[in-house]
């Protein structure tokens, strides 16, 4: 069967080899999850238009890196929402040539976004930010462990937290040395040390594990980090909203960082005052100056421009003062009620 000119690909990704659905081709093929394998891979569906993977625990970012170098878009999607397209589907069964035809028709119906290049050095940056996270979990760990052990197996975990604090020194270097060899990783780390509550730790997250910082628009980057709230509607029914899915780790960097520009920044903190004052649950404001501090943060970036308190106070400022046209007619309405009951009142007064 002859295949079309823009073609997509669904591949199923398993740690031994790879199951490959190709769009005007009825049959599934089968590649070895080696550089032999995925040469031959990326050979065979050359000219495609889309690729489609599914997130697999890392065996994925092989042939990711591959395809890449190859010039073939790829998209990295949840496994999740692959399984809830196939129940949605009627297609119960679970095979790796059922998946990859899945994923196929996933691509086709959803067509998800191409994922940005990543470099060498973004991966390497990537991977000892998430090392550094592990240390600190078993560190964390390990101190907590360590108050009701006895003296014997106490001076074991004091070993290890001294290994621990040993290696983390070596990450947290090698953090440093991995940005400052990339002129674009070194430029963006320099703008975000500008902005008030953001450090050494904050900004190798931002840089690693958020690559579309300065890339893309101020909502689907909140919606990225999970801070954008998500309408639960139905009728005349609202409910409450609330903040899901998004990429937890920047989310708790953000979190931290937010805490910090309360504190340091006159605009974050004016901005948290407001929300505060008018009532706002601690919780929500918090959530709330997350997602402004990140919208800022992303047109720092986008610019290329340091962080100036001056310009977004002025902004806040004068959000603040804009009048609020629900408050507006709700203080109207109140004010007609309020007349027409002293009105009432007044006649009833009169003919008594």
């Amino acid at each position: 069967m002859r295949i079309p000119q823009a073609f997509m690909v669904g591949i199923d990704v398993s740690k031994a080899h790879f199951d490959v659905a190709v769009e005007g081709k009825s049959a599934v093929g089968r590649f070895d999850n080696d550089a032999p394998g995925r040469t031959a891979l990326a050979t065979a569906i050359a000219g495609a238009e889309l690729v489609v993977v599914e997130a697999t625990g890392g065996y994925e970012m092989a042939i990711v890196r591959a395809l890449m170098a190859a010039g073939i878009p790829i998209a990295v999607v949840n496994p999740r929402q692959v399984r809830d397209f196939a129940r949605a589907s009627g297609r119960l069964a679970k095979t790796d040539q059922v998946d990859a035809r899945v994923i196929l028709h996933f691509a086709r119906a959803m067509r998800p976004a191409q994922i940005p290049h990543i470099d060498d050095g973004r991966i390497a940056l990537a991977a000892l930010v998430a090392r550094r996270r592990q240390l600190i979990d078993m560190a964390v760990a390990e101190k907590n462990r360590l108050e009701h052990a006895p003296q014997a197996v106490a001076a074991l975990i004091g070993e290890t937290l001294a290994a621990l604090k040993s290696q983390l020194a070596r990450v947290d270097a090698a953090i440093a040395l991995a940005i400052e060899a990339e002129p674009d990783m070194a430029a963006r780390r320099d703008l975000l040390l500008t902005v008030p509550g953001i450090g050494e730790v904050g900004a190798a997250v931002l840089i690693a594990e958020l690559p579309e910082l300065g890339a893309i628009d101020d909502k689907k980057l909140a919606a990225l980090v999970g801070v954008a709230p998500v309408a639960h509607d139905s009728g005349t029914w609202r409910g409450q909203r609330h903040i899901a899915g998004g990429r937890a780790t920047v989310r708790c960097a953000l979190y931290m960082a937010t805490l910090s520009a309360i504190r340091c920044s006159p605009a974050i903190k004016a901005f948290h005052k407001r929300l505060r004052d008018a009532g706002k649950p601690p919780k929500v404001a918090l959530v709330a100056a997350m997602r402004k501090f990140i919208v800022m943060i992303n047109t720092i970036i986008k610019r290329r421009t340091p962080w100036s308190e001056l310009p977004t106070t002025r902004l806040l400022r004068r959000a603040s003062q804009r009048p609020n046209p629900r408050r507006t007619r709700r203080n109207a309405c109140v004010l007609r009620s309020s007349t027409v009951h002293q009105r009432v009142r007044h006649s009833w007064t009169t003919r008594s």
